[in-house]
């Protein structure tokens, strides 16, 4: 087949989930005698016409100029070239700036959207951003031949608001299994005595109402945030608040995976705030890495955790969860459960040859 990947900045990975699963996912179609092209910005860092075997189309994308407004000219530009190459499978990841054009998707090929989260349910938009989002939304349902779910949360919410299957096909990850104690010392940090939370500084990702039970809870271990605490007004109001709490330390972003994977893995636990937005990456992220997981409780979350975390929804919840007694050996069943589970359920191989039979499948019956 010859298939192409929409929707992302490019790759390799520069940026976020949908990047990193392109660059795992483009490689192993190639490997599977596909003829496989990925869309991606002029101004990605890798400028080279292919990457392990795919193709990679830059197309001109004026965001640095423009901001928002220029992610809709380069899902433009992409869409335009898209109708000239004769594709057999088209796979959006994500829908919120290339909907406005889907009278302009290509003919020929079978259209397949992930639609990613409820980004109309975000904080951080407006009520006009989200009305737009929530109507690009109907769009991409409208346009798709097929949708793909990464969550059931999400195949349940797409089957009640629009009466249309999807299928449901996780996000993917990796075990980390080769931890060291040399990625803690930058941060002045000892294996087992902080907690962590890593996550973009967003009011839906539930920082607030964490770092608020750290405050009111009785034990006192320090707690590290990571993220770009100076990217957003939220990020800065978190700062600004917390500043004088000596058991919070604000590091900012953190890009290299490896020392992410280390900082997850010797913490004592791992706070995973998000609310909306499907599977997230990051719980996966953490959930391999081997470290007990206290998730907010949301569907998406209990879908893919079950009964393995502890769960909280208020500051008191985070609290009351820090300062009761846990059983070690309570605590290690979940992480090992957790660690299994990517080796299983979430591994990249797996999750790539389900996208890959869920092709086949949707070509084959457009035929």
């Amino acid at each position: 087949m010859k298939i192409a990947i929409f929707g992302t900045r490019g790759i390799p990975n520069h940026h976020g989930g949908f990047e990193q699963f392109a660059e795992m996912f483009a490689p192993y179609l190639v490997r599977a005698g596909h003829e496989v092209y990925v869309y991606c910005s002029h101004s990605h860092p890798y400028q080279e016409k292919t990457f392990e075997g795919a193709h990679l189309i830059h197309c001109h994308d004026p965001e640095n100029k423009w901001g928002t407004v220029g992610q809709f000219v380069y899902d433009l530009n992409c869409m335009r070239d898209a109708r000239k190459r004769g594709f057999d499978i088209f796979l959006q990841l994500g829908y919120t700036s290339s909907s406005v054009w889907y009278r302009l998707l290509p003919k020929k090929p079978v259209i397949i959207t992930n639609m990613d989260g409820l980004e109309w349910k975000r904080a951080k938009y407006n009520a006009l951003v989200r009305r737009f989002l929530a109507q690009a939304e109907k769009w991409a349902v409208k346009s798709s031949d097929y949708l793909i779910a990464d969550n059931p949360a999400i195949q349940n919410y797409l089957s009640e608001r629009y009466n249309k299957p999807s299928h449901y096909i996780a996000y993917g990850s990796q075990a980390f299994e080769n931890p060291n104690t040399e990625d803690l010392k930058p941060y002045g940090l000892t294996p087992s005595t902080y907690d962590l939370i890593v996550a973009r500084m967003e009011p839906e990702n539930n920082i607030e109402t964490i770092l608020d039970g750290v405050v009111a809870a009785k034990t006192k271990h320090p707690c590290v945030v990571v993220g770009k605490n100076e990217a957003t007004a939220f990020g800065r109001y978190l700062t600004q608040k917390f500043k004088d709490v000596a058991d919070i330390q604000f590091v900012g972003g953190v890009y290299n995976q490896g020392v992410l994977d280390n900082l997850r893995h010797h913490a004592r636990v791992y706070f995973h705030g998000h609310s909306v937005g499907g599977t997230n990456p990051s719980l996966l992220e953490a959930m391999g890495s081997g470290v007990l997981i206290a998730a907010h409780n949301n569907d998406f979350n209990r879908y893919i955790l079950g009964d393995d975390a502890l769960y909280f929804e208020t500051s008191a919840d985070v609290a009351a969860l820090l300062d009761q007694p846990r059983a070690p050996e309570q605590d290690q069943l979940f992480v090992d459960r957790n660690h299994q589970k990517i080796k299983t359920l979430y591994h990249w191989n797996r999750i790539n040859q389900q996208y890959l039979d869920f092709f086949q499948k949707a070509h084959d019956e457009q035929v």
